[in-house]
């Protein structure tokens, strides 16, 4: 609907010649009896139209709007005048409704409605806060030539302000700037000034230069906000910028803005820069305030230049007679923050000397520096001293209710919390959370679900953060199903879950080893509507890799970049380190180069998982370099970093070089543990330099590590390789008096070991042993010891383990086959022999030439001659393939 056509085209000229004042006279005068304000205002009375508003007012809240009540309106007044449609929209507190009655009313007037009449609609929805007919009704305004007045500006902006609706409010500035309005200076100001207490400089500044352009005079007042919030967010480039700007504006830096500087950009860690404005303010003819010197002693204590904030400090009192408690505090704080409390404590005393009682806050500073030492008992002791002097307040009682929750001693934050409600202190939500998060850390769940089932929420109900709390601390416990109630139960109360709550319900489901639960929360948070953070995905894609889902784990790597996140260094480590683990280590190389043409700085992590991957996909030249790049950009390797090296140069057999680097480790003072020990002793013993192998065992065990399973086996196996049987079994013995119980591989070691020197019955005494443990021996170790015995002629056992293992599912393979068929050979059993020999042929196994010599043998000495005949044919067969000379049938037969 175009309102410009429900006028005239003289209508339209006055507009544009007259403008808004002219406009009013076509109406009469009727409606300049109307005040022009945010709509608290009563209405004027004019001819006894108070009471008609009152009826219409009636028939519009008597049912839903639809024909029924457009009828009873046009029953009270068919051709409603001005004064009468601004009254009853001024009364309204419905938008929806407004909009449908001034469309109603609109239809009804032949002249169209007047400015007042869409200011009043425009305060319906300020007062209401719904915007969704804005940009329509200040569309129409524009086309007809008039614009919001003054007042609706700034309640329209005010509306949203007051709801913490900023973005909406920003929004509602450009939607007046698009259709050529001119916004009040109120409105930006007061709107600069909200978004300057969240720190939303980029927004702030298009705002002011806004008001630039539109020729507002901006004041110091004004650059002093802007200033304040890009110094406080780090953006310290547009401060300066916006400080010059000032300047060639000839508007002369006050104190309050010398203040400012110094405080924002002493806190972002300038302490060069607030020096500099320190010093420029007296250049400058300006005298610092106590504002001034309590702001430099608060940058230097946070600088860590405690003396020089004494210093300060002592200037600023020297001529003084009534102390600034300002600027004791920031004192005192400073002292406690460098655990010199005695001089904290020597500053109250200078108070009370001065004959000023030290205030709740200098006693909440020292409390809070305690807090962050953990001296609970001294904390206790101020907080009695402190009653002597002031009422401790709700932030006293809440940092010993945290002191004490992280001890653990939640006996004594119960018997605080009761004293403080004595005290007529009641618990808000803040000291609820404070009581909660903190025995969840401690691991008082049972305690910390207590204070939040008696909760009284008619005096304080639970928010976000309390759930979120317990529902960490719940399955951090493995308590995932009551952590999962507890997200219904906050779901139920219609608060929306962070993406905090969401991280840890899907890690601690897949840390109990139920993924599809996991799976299934991630849905429920897209589906509700919720985007991850780079936090979640990066969680969520670590516990994926870790659960053995390779393919998920990339998909999730592309879901950060398709969801227009940039992936970080956290990311593309947990990638790496996932696809290493997978036995997908060659990726490396291209990922690693990724990442770095992204700009990530790499840390720690990052590095450990890149260098992990190039061991283990054979690049160790490359770990060696990554490692010194590591350490000349001044990131420290860990015993993670030194590890993966060390283990990768042992493998590929360059033990010196990995010697030299376990030196350099322990030079360096990492804590050397039993892998990189184990890693070591492997490499030694698999190149037969066994004498090293041991003095890195002793060594372990001197520095009070105990050797694991791992390690015993690399040492056992370095001593069977070298043949020092022996030697392995006194090892052996050491390992079960250190009480290392011997596994599968270590038995497998040593029956190999004992069947290598020929000891074939000693090894079965290990096998048996072996199975008393309850230890189930796998093909190879069957294969081992049915071949020893069978060469030591204790064919029976053999054959009993031989029958065992196929019973079992093994499948022998020509090795056992061979053993077989000559031990039974050997011990008169040619029958038997002879048939192992036709199942070996039948299922495919190759017979050796010795093996079918012997079988030969021996099924001629029992004269199975027709088998023998068959052996000796197969022999032939082998003969020629092997293109070894014929025999003479004589001599066979």
């Amino acid at each position: 609907m175009i309102i410009l056509n429900r006028y005239g085209s003289r209508c339209r000229w006055k507009l544009a010649s007259f403008g808004y004042s002219t406009y009013f006279s076509e109406f009469g005068r009727s409606c300049t009896s109307f005040v022009d304000r945010v709509g608290g205002e009563t209405l004027k009375s004019v001819g006894g139209i108070g009471p008609r508003v009152d009826d219409v007012r009636q028939v519009l809240v008597s049912a839903p709007w639809g024909p029924a009540v457009e009828k009873g309106l046009s029953v009270l007044d068919d051709k409603p005048e001005q004064d009468l449609i601004i009254g009853v929209l001024r009364g309204l507190n419905d938008a929806n409704l407004a909009v449908n009655y001034f469309r109603w009313a609109e239809k009804k007037t032949d002249r169209g409605l007047c400015p007042e009449a869409y200011n009043s609609l425009l305060m319906v929805m300020a007062r209401t806060k719904r915007f969704d007919f804005l940009e329509q009704i200040l569309g129409e305004m524009s086309e007809v030539g008039f614009g919001p007045s003054n007042t609706v500006s700034v309640a329209l902006v005010v509306s949203c302000v007051r709801l913490r609706m900023l973005k909406e409010a920003f929004d509602i500035v450009q939607m007046m700037r698009k259709f050529k309005f001119r916004p009040t200076f109120t409105a930006y100001t007061t709107l600069i000034g909200a978004l300057s207490e969240v720190g939303e400089c980029d927004l702030m500044l298009t705002l002011f230069r806004q008001m630039q352009e539109l020729g507002y005079e901006v004041s110091v007042h004004l650059f002093t906000t802007l200033i304040r919030c890009c110094a406080r967010e780090g953006q310290v480039d547009a401060a300066l910028s916006l400080l010059e700007e000032m300047r060639s504006t000839s508007l002369n830096a006050d104190t309050v803005l010398y203040n400012v500087c110094i405080d924002c950009f002493g806190k972002v860690g300038n302490l060069d820069m607030a020096w500099k404005f320190f010093y420029e303010m007296k250049v400058h003819g300006l005298v610092p305030d106590d504002v001034t010197y309590t702001s430099m002693i608060g940058v230097l204590c946070k600088a860590n230049k405690l003396e020089e904030a004494v210093e300060m400090f002592e200037q600023m009192e020297l001529k003084r007679k009534v102390p600034c408690a300002f600027a004791y505090n920031t004192m005192i704080m400073g002292y406690g923050s460098a655990g010199k409390f005695e001089e904290a404590y020597t500053l109250l005393e200078r108070l009370r000397a001065k004959g000023c009682i030290p205030s709740v806050i200098a006693y909440n500073c020292i409390l809070t520096c305690l807090g962050k030492k953990r001296r609970l008992e001294e904390a206790l002791r101020i907080f009695e001293d402190m009653k002597k002097d002031v009422m401790p307040n709700l932030t006293s009682y809440n940092i010993l209710l945290d002191m004490l929750c992280r001890a653990g001693d939640v006996e004594a934050a119960l018997k605080l919390r009761d004293s403080m409600v004595e005290c007529g202190l009641y618990l808000n939500v803040k000291t609820v959370n404070i009581m909660i998060d903190r025995l969840c850390k401690a691991q008082k769940l049972n305690e910390a679900y207590s204070i939040f089932e008696g909760m009284d929420h008619k005096i304080c109900t639970p928010d976000a953060v309390t759930f979120c709390s317990l529902i960490d601390g719940l399955g951090k416990q493995g308590r995932v199903d009551d952590a999962y109630r507890l997200y219904e139960q906050m779901l139920d109360s219609d608060h929306i879950p962070s993406a905090i709550a969401y991280t840890s319900l899907i890690k601690n489901f897949f840390k109990a080893g139920r993924k599809e639960d996991g799976h299934k929360i991630y849905k429920e948070m897209i589906q509700s509507g919720s985007p991850p953070d780079l936090m979640l995905l990066n969680t969520y894609m670590d516990c994926v890799f870790k659960a053995g889902e390779i393919e998920k784990g990339r998909d999730l790597f592309h879901e950060i970049k398709a969801r227009g996140l940039v992936p970080d260094v956290r990311s593309y480590s947990i990638l790496i380190h996932g696809l290493v683990m997978a036995g997908f280590a060659h990726e490396t190389y291209d990922l690693f180069y990724a990442m770095k043409d992204q700009g990530c700085i790499l840390d720690t992590r990052a590095y450990n998982a890149v260098i992990d991957g190039f061991c283990k996909s054979g690049k160790v030249n490359k770990a060696y370099q990554l490692l010194e790049e590591m350490k000349s950009k001044g990131c420290h390797p860990s015993v993670v970093t030194y590890g993966s090296c060390i283990h990768g140069l042992a493998k590929i057999d360059r033990l010196d070089e990995a010697y030299m680097l376990f030196e350099e480790a322990k030079y360096s003072g990492i804590e050397l543990n039993v892998v990189i020990y184990s890693s070591l002793i492997d490499g030694f013993g698999k190149v037969g330099r066994i004498d090293e192998a041991y003095l890195i065992m002793e060594e372990l065990m001197q520095k009070g590590l105990t050797p694991n399973v791992y390690t015993w086996n690399c040492l056992l196996d370095g001593l069977v390789k070298a043949e020092e049987i022996s030697e392995a079994l006194v090892c052996f013995q050491s390992m079960k008096d250190m009480k290392c119980a011997p596994g599968l591989v270590t038995y497998g070691i040593i029956i190999n070991g004992l069947c290598r020197v020929k000891k074939f019955n000693k090894a079965f005494v290990f096998w048996q042993e072996m199975h008393k443990q309850g230890l189930k021996a796998n093909s190879i170790l069957y294969t081992t010891m049915i071949s020893g015995l069978a060469k030591a002629g204790n064919v029976v056992e053999a054959n009993k383990l031989f029958e065992r293992f196929k019973a079992e599912g093994g499948k022998p393979d020509s090795a056992t086959y061979n053993a077989m068929i000559e031990g039974l050979s050997n011990a008169n059993g040619a029958e038997e022999a002879y048939k192992l020999f036709e199942e070996a042929r039948l299922k495919g196994a190759t017979i050796h030439t010795k093996t079918c010599v012997v079988l030969l043998d021996s099924l001629q000495k029992a004269e199975f001659l027709e088998k023998a005949a068959i052996v000796g044919a197969v022999l032939r067969e082998i003969a020629k393939s092997q293109h070894v000379g014929r025999f003479s049938e004589d001599k066979w037969f």
